[in-house]
């Protein structure tokens, strides 16, 4: 069998792990592995070949992978529930105290209560949800 046909049986080989495991190194070896098949087709030499594999895949682990690493760090964070509507601001509903009141949050309708007990908020006002309380919003 030609050398070349090792290197892609070797390439498919790495990319088993890479699929089973979540682990891109071994996809950036199968690269340089195709890389070393390529060589191979063209009339490369072993050494030729196993210095391109070589190369090719401590270029990608060296490069690549530092980069995958920052862009996962940046990832923007996802608020759901409950925490989504912390921050959000609000459209008071009827009047709002320390006792309560309703307020219209996200399109939805929210009984609530401020924050400062001796603070009221009148109906049309707008103000910021600070926490949710069971099913009750907390304003300022």
């Amino acid at each position: 069998m030609d050398t070349w046909v090792w290197w892609l049986v070797a390439a498919v080989g790495l990319g088993i792990p890479l699929v089973v495991t979540a682990m891109p190194e071994f996809g950036m070896f199968a690269v340089g592995a195709l890389a070393a098949a390529g060589t191979a087709v063209v009339g490369g030499g072993t050494v030729a070949q196993f210095i391109v594999f070589a190369a090719v895949s401590v270029a990608l682990i060296a490069v690549v992978r530092p980069i995958a690493n920052r862009q996962r760090a940046r990832r923007p964070e996802v608020r759901s529930g409950i925490d989504a509507l912390r921050g959000r601001q609000a459209v008071v509903l009827e009047r709002v105290d320390g006792s309560g009141g309703r307020i219209k949050l996200a399109g939805e309708v929210w009984s609530a209560r401020s924050l400062d007990a001796d603070r009221v908020y009148e109906a049309g006002a707008h103000v910021d949800v600070v926490e949710i309380d069971g099913a009750t919003a907390v304003v300022i």
